[in-house]
């Protein structure tokens, strides 16, 4: 095989010779003439092993940049090696795949763990019912039209904020509509000024197109009437003020005010607030569907190749690509489920939006303490301190869920537990709410 390999070699050297140099035969080492008598013996085939060792050999001889260090060399070995291994893994990963998803399904069949909620839930501000994510606005719908009965202006108000989602046509309707009922105020005397024509192509663009709209003029003392058209001998539809609304001029003033301070009424995220006992689990979560805005099969799936390739990725990406990639990860989530671990080993669970500050979640602790005057430090997973209450929680990567651990002031703990033993009291052990505490649960 020896013998082979200096033939291969004296080969490339003929075959790469640089220009200017002359091409000769490659050197091959003597050999014994044949005898006369004999028959020149034909040349034996190199075994299959020889034949691999050989080319690898001349893959590498031939592969082997000119010009370069051996250290830029290397790194570019290193990084086509990386781009091969990625490629493949992730052509392995999608073929996996569909054995995965049966694994996974196989598995809920058996009994797959209970979440740990059951959902995302809203709270109605107008009635306080608690309904799930996919409900809320047919409550909402079904709460204004229930507070007809109460304030019809308040309610058509609140219809065309909550239900026409273009803010700049409802910005531009409310204005338009305001300024219908202040040129009344303004100028009583004007009958033109009480009539509304409903074909009226401002109308028809800007006020009658939205939600809401019709209900509030009828709300406010308008009617709807026949009335001739000026110049012409056809009758349209108009809206117009009721007589008895001259006398009150100042509810159309006041409803005009309304109109231009109001805001789309919104259901409010339901922070499910529960207490746990002290348990190993806390850092497990099951989430379900409602917490992302991709379904969870597609999420699972972009995890499990994101997974595979993050580390080895890393080297081929500047640090500025990485966290701009985490951060578009990041928004995928539209809610996250925090926990917070006391040192007692009881643990706080709330619901809150990707995308609020970290401030709410140092409120929403606050407000379970027993004495919420106790200073405290909130420390994200691996210890780092939360200290920029600004940074909103998909800043902070704690989405779609995360443990975070509380630490009290050491100094100010330390005189709480003096006084209370200079006054022979003795402190709780646990600063969370009695009532809290009371209907605090085991984390399954």
């Amino acid at each position: 095989m020896r013998k082979f390999f200096q033939e291969i070699k004296a080969d490339l050297k003929f075959r790469t010779a640089g220009p200017g140099q002359k091409l000769s035969e490659p050197s091959r080492p003597p050999r014994d003439k044949p005898k006369a008598e004999a028959a020149p013996r034909p040349r034996q085939a190199p075994t299959d092993e020889a034949q691999r060792a050989a080319a690898a050999a001349l893959a590498r001889l031939e592969v082997k940049p000119r010009g370069k260090t051996p250290s830029s060399s290397s790194q570019e070995a290193v990084k086509s090696q990386v781009r091969k291994e990625l490629m493949a893994e992730a052509a392995a990963g999608e073929k996996r795949l569909p054995m995965e998803e049966q694994e996974e399904e196989q598995q809920e069949e058996e009994g797959a763990a209970a979440p740990s909620v059951s959902g995302v839930y809203f709270t109605c501000p107008l009635t306080g019912a608690v309904v799930r994510k996919d409900q809320k606005e047919k409550q909402l719908r079904e709460a204004i039209q229930a507070y007809f009965s109460v304030d019809p202006v308040a309610a058509s108000i609140m219809e065309i904020q909550t239900f026409n989602k273009d803010r700049e046509k409802v910005r531009a309707c409310v204005e338009t509509m305001a300024k219908y009922l202040d040129n009344i105020y303004l100028h009583p005397e004007e009958e033109k000024y009480r009539k509304i024509k409903l074909q009226n192509k401002v109308f028809q663009e800007r006020i009658s197109c939205l939600e809401g709209t019709h209900k509030f003029f009828q709300a406010v003392g308008f009617e709807t009437k026949m009335l001739p058209v000026p110049g012409q001998e056809t009758t349209e539809d108009f809206y117009v003020l009721k007589e008895e609304m001259l006398g009150r001029l100042e509810e159309l003033k006041e409803h005009k005010e309304q109109l231009l301070g109001s805001e789309p009424l919104r259901a409010q995220l339901h922070r499910q607030l529960t207490v746990f006992r002290p348990s190993p689990a806390a850092a497990r979560f099951e989430l379900p569907h409602d917490f992302f805005s991709l379904t969870a099969e597609e999420l699972r799936r972009e995890q499990r190749l994101r997974t595979e390739a993050v580390e080895k990725a890393a080297m081929l990406r500047t640090r500025a690509m990485r966290e701009k990639e985490e951060q578009r990860e990041m928004r995928k989530y539209n809610y996250t489920l925090l926990r917070v671990r006391f040192p007692d080993g009881y643990i706080l669970q709330g619901t809150f939006y990707a995308r609020e500050s970290v401030s709410v979640l140092y409120n929403f602790v606050r407000e379970a303490l027993r004495d919420d005057w106790l200073p405290f430090e909130l420390l994200g997973p691996g210890g780092l301190k939360l200290t920029d209450e600004n940074l909103a929680f998909n800043e902070c990567g704690l989405v779609p869920s995360a443990l975070l651990s509380l630490a009290w002031d050491a100094a100010v703990m330390a005189d709480v537990e003096a006084a209370a033993a200079a006054e022979q009291e003795q402190d709780q052990h646990c600063h969370l709410k009695p009532e809290l505490l009371d209907g605090a649960r085991t984390l399954s």
